[in-house]
């Protein structure tokens, strides 16, 4: 079966390589792809939001299965026109990608169907906002804790649309940004929530429409710098499996969260069909949502690639023709880990076709593999092409023997003009130190 890929990122190019294994595949193609993704996969200059393009491209090169990687062209409608064109695709369509499309829409599901999720209010006004927050307050069960509130741009942001405010003129501020345009037709409305305390959690499962298949659970860093700091991220790390996540934490997100969610979401007329990542807190009171994304995340994607060691193409395929009944998937063992190499000053500006060598050598560490977010090839020479920009990925018999050749690679690479974190998967330190 020839496939077509659609992204350009760390998750597509740990799809490419997790897909290049499977013995269904013929043809892989990637649209567009990077300078990592070049080497597994014929890439192809293609705007997935040009729906008669892809379309087109998919019918001249006898392709039979569309994977979509990024949120973008899902949100737009690409699964709903290929599948009108009779072109199997795997992907919700756009009405069941609202779920990350717009987090107002989510909340407002989650009250409807008792899913536990944070207090909140949505609004498109800004000077009702600020009023809103200075009347409630941090809208908080926690008393005791410092003041904070979150407040939400309602669409599609790339991970930068949430502000986590420490004091009212933080969050007044974000108000504006928000609506002000700092993300553009994304802040048009923006949604408050209370903050909730515990640990975060990133928890993945398969969909047909009807049935949900859970895959390995995982963890990521979100802010930009060390110990959690700094300005939120599209993801500077990852970590499989997340020991926060229990059997028992687990088996509660499918039944209070999931299971209604897919249950509401096909009642509505608008079957989700794909991968549902739920962000969680896990608090005092069990798993809380705080967001769906409607694919794979990123670097989430990365370390479950790692882990798998099924096929993933059946799966993929038995999601887009409702057949997930019965599917299982075995995971190894091993943990793994995956540092986010970016661009200095990212998530701000930051400079693009700075070199990159030391690829080579990093990838001859024991369980190592480098996937590609952000590069292209420039007279022959890789180079950067975006913030993030590369996915150190290690596995291990444990967190730390993972952690510990991720970040030997990275110490292998030469790019000045590049920074990550050096803490990533500290919480699942921690706990093997202390159980150790």
């Amino acid at each position: 079966m020839n496939i077509l890929l659609i992204g350009s990122g760390g998750r597509e190019h740990a799809l490419a390589w997790a897909l290049r294994k499977s013995p269904l595949l013929g043809q892989l193609y990637v649209a567009p792809g990077n300078g990592g993704i070049a080497e597994l996969a014929e890439c192809v200059a293609l705007d997935a939001l040009d729906f008669a393009a892809v379309t087109a491209f998919v019918r001249a090169q006898d392709i039979g299965f569309v994977i979509v990687g990024p949120e973008a062209p899902l949100v737009a409608g690409l699964v709903d026109h290929l599948t009108a064109q009779g072109i199997l695709a795997f992907g919700p369509t756009a009405a069941a990608a609202r779920l990350e499309g717009s987090k107002g829409f989510t909340k407002d599901l989650c009250a409807a169907n008792n899913i536990p999720t944070a207090a909140y209010r949505r609004f498109s006004d800004a000077a009702a906002a600020k009023t809103y927050i200075r009347q409630q307050g941090a809208p908080t069960r926690y008393a005791s804790e410092a003041w904070r509130v979150v407040i939400k741009a309602d669409g599609l942001a790339a991970g930068k649309g949430v502000v986590i405010a420490e004091t009212l003129a933080e969050a007044e501020a974000a108000i504006d940004d928000i609506l002000g345009g700092a993300f553009g037709a994304a802040g048009a409305q923006l949604v408050v929530e209370e903050f909730l305390y515990g640990e975060e959690a990133s928890f993945f499962v398969l969909v047909d429409g009807a049935t949900a298949l859970p895959l390995a659970t995982a963890q990521d860093h979100k802010r930009v710098g060390e110990g959690d700091t700094g300005p939120n991220t599209g993801g500077m790390g990852a970590y499989s499996p997340a020991p926060v996540m229990s059997d028992e934490i687990c088996a509660q997100t499918m039944r209070r969260i999931i299971e209604p969610t897919i249950a509401a979401m096909a009642a509505a007329g608008t079957p989700f069909r794909g991968v549902l990542f739920a962000g969680l807190m896990i608090t005092d009171k069990g798993p809380y949502l705080i967001e769906y994304n409607a694919r794979f995340g990123d670097p989430e994607c990365q370390v479950l690639m790692a882990r798998l060691e099924s096929d993933l193409l059946p799966a993929l395929l038995a999601s887009a023709e409702g057949a997930l009944a019965g599917v299982k998937l075995n995971w190894s063992v091993q943990s793994a880990v995956t540092v986010v190499m970016a661009a200095k000053g990212y998530p701000g500006d930051y400079k693009k076709g700075e070199e990159i060598a030391g690829l080579s050598l990093a990838g001859q560490t024991p369980g190592v593999r480098v996937f590609h977010a952000g590069t292209a090839r420039q007279n022959g020479q890789l180079v950067s092409n975006g913030g993030r920009v590369l996915n150190v990925t290690a596995t291990g018999d444990t967190i730390s023997q993972a952690v510990s050749r991720a970040y030997s690679a990275v110490d292998k690479i030469i790019w000045p003009g590049g920074f990550c974190r050096h803490d990533i998967a500290w919480r699942a330190l921690e706990r093997e130190r202390q159980s150790g």
